[in-house]
């Protein structure tokens, strides 16, 4: 008389434990799919196979790549710095600017002295910055804005309903910090754009 087989089979366990991927353990025997390095990397070695016969080892067909890989890089470099040699050059310390960056201060300076002398030497950028700067102390003195040292000439115009400020403002703004040339006429136009705006006109 055997023995009745009690085992049974939970083939419901059995479908759960095949729809969990902890446990497809065959995932891991799969032939992964090679990427574009090793796919270049053998084709690589089929060429230099051909070329020197199937005569190279492993250590040999290593250094081998190691140099090509070398004279890839060199050869980058050197068209780099025939198209581009400044990216290799050392930076210099740039020459000093052809007028004196100052504080753009309102207070302490006597500005009709300061515009006319800086005009009769036809320092025109100063002379349109000083002419600006005037235009903020007498829109500040009048309460028209409030001056800080801190606030951007942006601010300014919008505390000023003035199409005359802002045109001025503009013109500060491209001779101050764009590197525009102040010529003599565009001097006069902002001492015309200043007379209007502490007239309170310039709309």
């Amino acid at each position: 008389m055997y023995p009745v087989d009690t085992l049974v089979c939970d083939t419901s366990q059995l479908a759960a434990w095949h729809r969990d991927a902890s446990y497809d353990y065959g995932r891991e025997l799969a032939i992964q799919s090679p990427g574009i390095m090793d796919w270049l990397s053998e084709k690589i070695k089929e060429w230099l196979g051909t070329l020197f016969g199937h005569q190279l080892s492993g250590e040999a067909l290593q250094l081998l790549l190691l140099c090509i890989g070398f004279l890839v890089i060199a050869a980058v470099v050197w068209f780099l710095y025939k198209k581009r040699p400044d990216l290799f050059k050392r930076r210099t310390v740039e020459a000093p600017l052809g007028y004196v960056v100052e504080e753009d201060t309102i207070y302490g300076i006597d500005f009709e002295r300061c515009i006319a002398e800086a005009a009769g030497r036809a320092d025109y950028r100063e002379a349109s910055r000083l002419c600006y700067l005037a235009t903020l102390k007498t829109l500040s003195d009048g309460g028209r804005i409030d001056w800080q040292l801190f606030k951007t000439p942006t601010q300014y115009t919008a505390e000023v309903a003035s199409a005359g400020f802002r045109e001025l403002t503009t013109h500060f703004l491209r001779i101050r910090y764009g590197n525009f040339e102040a010529t003599e006429a565009l001097y006069l136009r902002m001492s015309e754009l200043r007379g209007a705006v502490e007239k309170g006109g310039g709309a």
